[in-house]
């Protein structure tokens, strides 16, 4: 991933690239670049009305449907967007976000506790004991997903994070979405309660006369339900590896020299939860510095991973993994109107998480060599498939 991104700068700050099923996209490796066309209006990221190849029929069934095939704020422009947006805003306040804190809290202690009854010497994957269940535990809280439907998010999540998902994955993926999220709001309509869920099920006019339609809101709740989660399990499991890798960055942090909130933004730019984000589209002609032109209709990639280690933002050591990094801004939650409205929860699970398990684990080490661990299949998504640890050190 990094090496193509390496690789790509040398064509410029942005560069026309093929997805899988053959979708034409610019990749843009520029932070700079990327940050400006985040909030450029020329920029649209609703399909319907901006991306030719989708008004034509090309890629519904495909793994993109999942991500622009929705009406929800994520695939709206403008007037559309700012309904969408205000409707789901108050969702999470920065008062909303505060007061999860104690459910974070205990759901922390709990998972550190089943991790701790292990035996000793016995391999914890960190990802699937951990970094996973405790986003999705706080998220499932936050929307009153039941205990029995939560295993069936996570795996449908999943599945829309897959890239190379073929034409009857992607179409059975599609069902599930509106069976899944179907269920969980016909659930809330017959059981309300003080739960987001049931705050958006329960959206009438405002004073504009806008509300979600049923459409919009089971492609929201997708929406904030799966990013809700799957970015911070990226962003604990990746703070973990980056510092499990570079001890003597970890003395700095044990020691009190550097804070947990360095290592989270530090994380944030070197290892970005979301790697790439499909898809915006240019509304006109779109002139680039290189002297390339964004054409009206074509499709724009926003990759952070690329962007967070532009040598031409963060210098010849963008590469690498710096606590101690006094610039460590980075797009990883976006940028503009489309930033991520969960972004102060991810932090503030991230800020929670990391601290706890270091303290209650002081000799966590990696179980297997760094190289050995792989990837997420995804383009998508920056993480890795399983994170195998010793929670006593290998002694």
């Amino acid at each position: 991933m990094h090496a193509e991104a390496d690789s790509l700068r040398g064509s410029g700050p942005a560069a026309l690239v093929e997805l899988p099923a053959g979708i034409q996209a610019w990749s843009v490796s520029s932070f700079d670049l990327l940050k400006q066309l985040l909030t450029d209006d020329r920029v649209s990221k609703d399909p319907r009305r901006h991306w030719p190849a989708w008004q034509r029929g090309e890629f519904h069934d495909t793994w993109i449907r999942s991500w622009v095939g929705v009406t929800n704020m994520f695939s709206s422009y403008g007037t559309e967007h700012r309904r969408l947006r205000k409707l789901v805003a108050p969702a999470f306040t920065g008062r909303r976000t505060e007061a999860m804190l104690p459910r974070v809290e205990r759901i922390t202690g709990e998972l550190l506790d089943a991790m701790a009854a292990l035996p000793r010497g016995e391999k914890a994957d960190l990802r699937s004991a951990y970094a996973h269940p405790l986003p999705m535990g706080v998220i499932c809280e936050l929307f009153g997903i039941p205990d029995e439907q939560r295993p069936g998010m996570a795996r449908l999540v999943e599945k829309i994070m897959d890239t190379s998902a073929s034409p009857e994955e992607a179409a059975r993926t599609a069902e599930e979405v509106q069976s899944t999220f179907g269920a969980l709001v016909q659930l809330k309509r017959e059981q309300p309660g003080e739960d987001l869920t049931s705050v958006l099920v329960s959206a009438r006019d405002d004073e504009t006369g806008s509300k979600l339609s049923e459409a919009e809101l089971l492609d929201t709740l997708l929406l904030v339900i799966g990013a809700g989660h799957e970015t911070t399990v990226n962003l604990i499991g990746n703070a973990v590896h980056a510092l499990l890798t570079h001890p003597a960055q970890l003395e700095l942090v044990r020691s009190g020299e550097v804070p947990w909130n360095d290592v989270i933004e530090e994380t944030l730019r070197w290892a970005p939860s979301i790697a790439s984000l499909p898809l915006r589209y240019a509304v006109e002609d779109i002139a680039l510095p290189s002297g390339a032109t964004i054409r009206q209709g074509e499709a724009i990639l926003a990759t952070y991973a690329a962007a967070g280690r532009d040598p031409g933002r963060h210098g010849a050591d963008a590469g690498q993994f710096d606590v101690q990094r006094t610039d460590v801004e980075h797009l990883s939650f976006g940028h503009g109107v489309h930033f991520c409205l969960g972004a102060p929860l991810a932090r503030m699970e991230a800020r929670t998480a990391l601290p706890a398990l270091f303290e209650r684990f002081p000799e966590l080490s990696l179980a297997v060599p760094p190289e050995e661990l792989e990837q997420v299949e995804s383009f998508i998504a920056h993480g890795y498939r399983t994170l195998p640890v010793l929670l006593h050190g290998p002694g």
